[in-house]
């Protein structure tokens, strides 16, 4: 299978992947039968208008499913094993050190899927305002994005090595 559409893949760690996969698993299993014992245990209770426990458990079936679908659509794009990286070009799986314009201080972060939680620094997708404006950016690149309140910020690319190399 080749692949077209590589903003759309999601770089994991095998055990980050792992770890969704059993999380999706159970979800999709276990986890809705629960909850559709929770719904037809409320539901015998009587009158549903004024039966809290029935609205709680059909809003919890509502967050079950949506993750499910979320799990679903990252399993789908998702590539074990790590992103192609090369030395001094900001990517996926690269370890990167920005300094902010007006700021001498330097940030280090991981520029990863959010799904690989666990990982010893900051993890900033590449999906994220700063991790779009510095992907493929080389060291000594500037690149400006937009913060939350409108305001633009430019950083300038120090440092990118991939993870885990020292």
């Amino acid at each position: 299978m080749t692949e077209t559409r590589a903003d759309n893949v999601t770089w994991l760690t095998q055990e980050a992947y792992d770890r969704l996969k059993a999380e999706l698993d159970h979800l999709s299993g276990p986890g809705r039968i629960e909850i559709a014992q929770k719904i037809e245990a409320a539901r015998e209770e009587g009158d549903l208008r004024e039966n809290g426990g029935y609205h709680a458990a059909k809003e919890e079936q509502g967050k079950i499913e949506g993750r499910i679908l979320q799990l679903q659509a990252i399993l789908e794009n998702a590539r074990v094993g790590e992103a192609p990286r090369t030395e001094g070009v900001v990517g996926p799986g690269m370890t990167v050190t920005v300094s902010f314009e007006g700021d001498d201080e330097e940030v280090t972060f991981l520029l990863a899927s959010r799904e690989e939680v666990g990982a010893p620094i900051d993890v900033y997708s590449p999906k994220s305002p700063l991790g779009a404006a510095i992907d493929g950016k080389k060291v000594g690149d500037k690149a400006s994005y937009t913060l939350p309140n409108g305001r633009s910020m430019t950083v300038e690319i120090l440092d990118a090595t991939p993870y885990g190399a020292a």
